[in-house]
């Protein structure tokens, strides 16, 4: 039998409201191993949301309607789900655009578990864009269902929204976990990021998988410097993975191009997250873990 070693440790996890996505998943895989988990979200979410009863049947179909609406959900619901199934959760409202927000994060963490020991960067701003002067050129050379409207074209202000949340937010999370451990003499930290697998060249999401790249490149240089003070870093890469968006013709058109057939589930991403906090990993530092059925390689 395997032992994970994550009974007791503290988990915090960004960006984790929707509960068909890959931060609620992993908040609930990792509280099944016995981790105080600790949720953000940007806001409070909508009280009045309907809730979403069979989410399994309503993923199935997806679509843009259903994602706002699983988008709006309040982390509260999260965090009820696990303690109702005997876990440890609390959540807290947090704008990562907010540079001044990072350290009071972790005072709040610290406050209700006590030190944080995984660190999930899973929060993420996507907007598509592109580099054509015409929405048009990028529409005729992609078929993804959400682009028929158009894509506008690149500018500073949506270039610098990606990259203070995806690239310049988890960096400061990096920076404020690695000071903490060090100074409470922490050992075996981990931090996971969460990038995509379009990062080396996203067309109609540029900034989006721009800023995820860079990313991969911050999780590489905490892994060298990081290592010394026994903090393990490493991404976890998703491909087209199923939290609400994907359309049921967007999910078969995944078949076609995943060797493994489906579309991947959060649940999936959320196993190997688990994994990479867990003792088994031990050994593992510095990598980007495709997890995509096979959709990049």
């Amino acid at each position: 039998m395997i032992d994970p070693q994550l009974t007791g440790k503290v988990a915090l996890i960004t960006g984790a409201n929707n509960p068909a996505g890959i931060g609620a998943a992993a908040a609930r895989a990792l509280a099944v191993q016995g981790v105080s988990v600790f949720i953000t979200a940007v806001d409070g979410g909508d009280a009045n949301a309907p809730r979403v009863d069979d989410l399994d049947a309503a993923l199935k179909e997806g679509g843009e309607p259903l994602y706002h609406l699983l988008s709006a959900q309040p982390a509260s619901r999260v965090v009820e789900s696990i303690t109702a199934a005997g876990g440890r959760a609390a959540w807290a409202a947090v704008d990562l655009m907010d540079v001044n927000a990072i350290a009071p994060l972790f005072d709040t963490v610290e406050a209700a578990f006590g030190g944080v020991d995984i660190l999930i960067n899973n929060a993420a701003y996507s907007k598509a864009d592109t580099f054509a002067p015409s929405a048009d050129a990028i529409v005729n050379q992609h078929s993804v269902e959400w682009l028929s409207a158009g894509v506008p074209t690149l500018t500073a202000a949506s270039h610098d929204a990606h990259f203070a949340v995806n690239t310049r937010a988890p960096a400061l999370m990096m920076v404020e976990f690695a000071r903490r451990h060090v100074n409470r003499g922490g050992r075996n930290g981990c931090i996971i990021n969460m990038t995509t697998d379009g990062s080396p060249a996203f067309p109609s999401e540029i900034a989006y998988g721009a800023s995820k790249h860079a990313l991969e490149s911050y999780t590489r240089a905490a892994a060298l410097e990081l290592g010394q003070f026994g903090i393990r870093v490493n991404c976890v890469s998703p491909g087209p993975t199923q939290t609400g968006w994907m359309t049921a013709n967007m999910q078969r058109e995944a078949v076609g191009n995943t060797p493994l057939r489906r579309a991947g589930m959060s649940d999936d991403l959320a196993d190997v997250i688990t994994f990479l906090a867990s003792h088994q990993a031990r050994w593992i530092t510095g990598q980007v873990i495709h997890v995509n059925g096979g959709h990049q390689v």
